[in-house]
């Protein structure tokens, strides 16, 4: 049977985004300190597959740099050669929030990469699911800038070539990252074939765009969801959402396959975010998701890394993932599971319940979901 894929490259933990922080910049008064979109949870999360021995169950790949026409599929000619211009001088800030050094420009493209490789293994049968290790993260950026520390749309391009090449069609994009998905929205929101869902924190990152009454325009109407939960969500909410509007709107869709913008920064440990997530919370969404996917498309489920800011706890959640991947028993004990799990405000609270079910009946309502599908 075909396996579980993870893609890594060591080039990807060399972007440098410069010492800034939590901040957008460096400034008089900010004492230079390591930037939060750091190598260091990522490198962490594969050290605890090696050392758990994970990884042995796992098809380890590298992948080579995306090409420029593959980049071109979704980023302006302008845009890649500010970029190239950029990276040749002294490096700069892509657009928003999304500064970066000499050498990162090679990075980015080695983490588009790693998207694409994975996609296609998945798309052609290669491996029955996988998982990307992408750095930079490239969930926010857009045709013609960056943002929120994101050089290049690592999931719109690598799900624009396979659609190009023929190897996949209808694919759905469910980004459970604490931060808005932007970047997948803007690229197919015209488009009947791919299916955008973002989990997210309401009004945190970026302040413009992710509201409910998102849903795509032209031929894309209706093929673009939006739930932005008020901060303080947990294992209640997430469960709920998932449960009674996110898995629903997926399978009346019937996508070819899954990819999954898979952002850590929804835990409890996060210092970008204000939910309550632990580590087993992301192994269930993802089986719920491998039991979508075996409905729905053959079980054909990619997970390409995004955010995630707490260097000490993403490995765990990481790992909770791709065991479940994997389908495997090689688990590791993470001390403060049952901790987060008993804080208060775990459970679904009554506001939160209302918003996410008014969300489903509006979803559901105006449309049943066999005239939601092109």
């Amino acid at each position: 049977m075909p396996a579980t894929g993870f893609f890594w490259h060591e080039r990807c933990f060399w972007h440098d985004p410069g010492a800034i922080g939590v901040f957008a910049s460096p400034g008089a008064f900010r004492q230079p300190q390591p930037a939060s979109e750091s190598a260091e949870s990522k490198r962490r999360l594969k050290n605890l597959l090696e050392v758990s021995g994970l990884i042995d169950e796992l098809a380890v790949r590298k992948a080579p740099p995306a090409e420029d026409a593959d980049l071109a599929r979704f980023h302006t000619a302008r845009y890649l050669e500010a970029l190239a211009v950029g990276d040749r001088a002294h490096g700069g800030d892509a657009g928003d929030c999304a500064p970066f050094q000499p050498g990162s420009l090679a990075a980015a493209r080695q983490s588009t990469g790693l998207a694409i490789a994975a996609v296609e293994a998945v798309a052609t049968g290669e491996l029955a699911n996988a998982y990307a290790l992408c750095r930079p993260p490239g969930h926010h950026a857009e045709a013609d800038q960056g943002r929120g520390f994101c050089l290049l749309g690592n999931i719109p391009v690598a799900v624009m070539r396979a659609r190009a090449l023929g190897q996949v069609g209808r694919v759905a994009i469910l980004d459970w990252d604490v931060h808005h998905g932007n970047g997948q929205q803007s690229a197919f929101y015209a488009d009947p074939e791919v299916f955008t869902v973002s989990v997210h924190q309401a009004g945190n990152y970026p302040l413009d765009t992710g509201t409910f009454a998102e849903q795509g325009e032209g031929a894309g109407q209706g093929t673009t969801l939006n739930l932005p939960l008020p901060p303080g969500c947990g294992l209640g909410a997430y469960a709920h959402a998932m449960a009674t509007l996110v898995l629903p709107a997926l399978e009346a869709f019937r996508p070819e396959m899954i990819v999954v913008a898979c952002g850590y920064d929804a835990c409890a440990k996060d210092p970008l975010g204000k939910m309550l997530l632990n580590s087993r919370a992301f192994g269930d969404m993802t089986r719920q998701l491998m039991a979508l996917a075996e409905r729905v498309c053959a079980g054909r489920l990619v997970m390409v890394h995004e955010g995630g800011y707490s260097e000490g706890y993403v490995p765990f959640c990481g790992h909770a993932v791709i065991q479940a991947l994997a389908g495997s028993e090689t688990a590791v004990p993470d001390p403060q599971n049952d901790e987060i799990a008993a804080w208060g405000y775990q459970a679904l609270q009554p506001h939160q319940r209302a918003l996410i079910d008014d969300w489903r009946e509006r979803w559901f309502d105006h449309a049943s979901p066999d005239e939601r599908c092109p």
